[in-house]
């Protein structure tokens, strides 16, 4: 199916007054790109956990917000003007109190299943060591010593490719035996707890405070046939459990790992490990030493591009 992308030019003032009305014109999504949403996450209070960005942003002058929308091409004529009408008389009715930019818009043809078909052919199976990450959409036929993978076609919030995640499951694979209970925190996707279990871990935990990772990691789960075998819970941590983990992972930010160090160490047995990943240079010694003042010590430092993952076990424990 075949959309008109249709962008405004406006201010974070109008911005929502524009989103209103556009939705009332699709149900097929509507987007406000305003980089002063990204400046208030990052200069707000320690509860707002964005790891880094890019410092020429802050510096921008421009005040230009992008609002977005999609409508379906056979309809689209008629549809845009109906938008486009209605703005300019919310722009009447608020001069003289809410400033409206310059309501430049553009058009663009989008097709709904070549996004679909672009995304697909971006992914193939990947290797980490004895797990391989497949979409459920690619026959695969695993090697003997090899365990699969099963992501959906929804796949989201760590598919194996990225850096940080490949580290994680690499790493794991050091310290798993037929008794580890392991937990992750941010499971997103549920592939750090699901290769766990297919590599022999007995019961894996996962956690993460957003409900869609949630659904995504319950999902994933039942496809990998692992269901009875791991606990997926809409929580920051293991909370109100006395549940102790051998392998404790958790792919975040630096600064939100920083957060954590007080809580994390609790549900990690005495001679557990904890895997910490998503680290950038930046952040790396400011995560060392959150953990350290915890009690814990790293035992192994691992890079992988712009990013690092690290090893830690509890002060006094062999490494």
């Amino acid at each position: 199916m075949k959309y008109i992308e249709l962008t405004i030019h406006t201010t974070t003032e109008a911005s929502e007054i524009i989103s209103d009305i556009m939705w009332n014109y699709t149900d097929y999504g509507v987007t406000i790109c305003d980089r002063a949403d990204i400046i208030a996450l990052q200069t707000a209070k320690e509860s707002t956990f964005w790891d880094y960005m890019d410092d020429e942003l802050v510096q921008e002058k421009t005040s230009d917000v992008l609002v977005k929308c999609y409508v379906a091409e056979d309809i689209a004529p008629q549809t845009i003007g109906e938008i486009l009408r209605d703005i300019h008389d919310a722009k009447e009715r608020s001069e003289g109190f809410i400033p409206f930019g310059t309501l430049e818009d553009t058009k663009r043809l989008v097709d709904g299943d070549d996004w679909i078909d672009v995304w697909k052919k971006h992914f193939r199976p990947i290797h980490l060591g004895n797990i391989v990450v497949v979409p459920e959409w690619i026959e695969y036929t695993p090697a003997p010593h090899e365990q699969v993978v099963l992501l959906d076609s929804n796949m989201a919030f760590g598919t194996g490719e990225h850096e940080t995640t490949s580290m994680c499951v690499e790493l794991m694979q050091e310290y798993i035996t037929p008794d580890s209970t392991c937990i992750d925190v941010g499971c997103g996707s549920g592939i750090l707890g699901i290769s766990a279990i297919k590599l022999g871990a007995k019961k894996a935990y996962l956690t993460d405070i957003d409900p869609i990772a949630v659904e995504s990691s319950l999902h994933n789960s039942n496809l990998n046939g692992v269901a009875d075998k791991t606990v997926v819970a809409h929580s920051n941590l293991l909370e109100k459990t006395d549940v102790q983990g051998d392998i404790m992972m958790a792919n975040i930010t630096g600064e939100v790992l920083k957060m954590l160090a007080p809580s994390i160490p609790k549900n990690l047995k005495q001679e557990g490990v904890l895997i910490l990943s998503g680290i950038i240079e930046s952040r790396l010694e400011m995560v060392k030493a959150a953990y350290e003042a915890v009690g814990m010590c790293v035992v192994k430092e691992r890079r992988k591009g712009e990013w690092f993952a690290l090893v830690l076990k509890h002060n006094g424990v062999n490494a």
